[in-house]
């Protein structure tokens, strides 16, 4: 009797240990978090180039899709040669970091709008490589104005009826509008539309661009509490850019 009460002990005992033991083992592993949200990088020639072209086709070469919060009325535009620098790209002096992802400057801004108001992106793109280096640059800007010359546009807007509202983003070189954005107002007519101006700069500001896209398209509403931010705040522009939103509106 008291060797099978001896046994039952023994078998409980380890009953208890083997539960205790299978309590101390790892965890069941859990799905990794995804990292912080970051402003995609559709200037570099890149694997991350195809993941942003499903926001720029929208509004692009393809047939518009609707925002994902119904907001397909507005088309944010924007120009910045860091989109237009070819294989170099990743080396233009147009480049901001955001997040620790190299953004063309007046890219980002345009992101920032989009996350506060919705709508497609459409990113202005030529048949012309820019300078990446700074210097040269804005040389070869000077050089376009000074021939007015129209860069020719590969980048087409296939329904720009749906569009109520449009943003268009620039850098101000040589305190105008790229020629590329001229080209762009002389390829689309947006009589009747809502336009709202923003822009990257290095000190001058708006200059007289405002002024100028007014008398591009005089049958246009042009706002003219435009947003514009210096070059060296693009990374930090995010409050002001939703503070400048909420004026206006959105």
């Amino acid at each position: 009797m008291r060797s099978i009460k001896k046994r039952f002990f023994s078998l409980t005992m380890a009953g208890i240990m083997a539960l205790s033991l299978a309590a101390c083992g790892d965890p069941e592993p859990q799905e990794p978090e995804t990292g912080t949200e970051t402003v995609s990088t559709a200037e570099t020639e890149t694997a991350s180039t195809a993941e942003t072209a499903q926001t720029e086709t929208a509004a692009g070469s393809s047939s518009a899709a609707p925002a994902a919060d119904g907001s397909s009325n507005i088309l944010i535009v924007y120009f910045t040669a860091a989109e237009n620098s070819g294989v170099d790209a990743v080396a233009s002096a147009s480049y901001t970091t955001i997040d620790g992802q190299a953004v063309g400057r007046v890219r980002a801004v345009a992101d920032m709008i989009q996350e506060q108001v919705g709508g497609d992106l459409f990113s202005i793109q030529t048949s012309v490589v820019y300078p990446t280096d700074g210097g040269e640059l804005i040389d070869y800007a000077a050089e376009e104005q000074d021939a007015a010359a129209r860069p020719e546009l590969t980048s087409h807007i296939e329904n720009l009826d749906q569009y109520d509202t449009i943003f268009i983003g620039y850098p101000n070189w040589w305190a105008d509008l790229p020629m590329a954005v001229y080209s762009f107002f002389d390829e689309y007519d947006l009589s009747g539309k809502t336009i709202i101006p923003f822009n990257v700069h290095n000190g001058s500001r708006f200059s007289r661009t405002i002024q100028t896209i007014e008398e591009l398209d005089p049958d246009a509403t042009v706002i003219e509490d435009g947003f514009t931010v210096s070059e060296r705040d693009v990374a930090e522009a995010a409050p002001d850019v939703a503070a400048w939103l909420e004026g206006l509106g959105y």
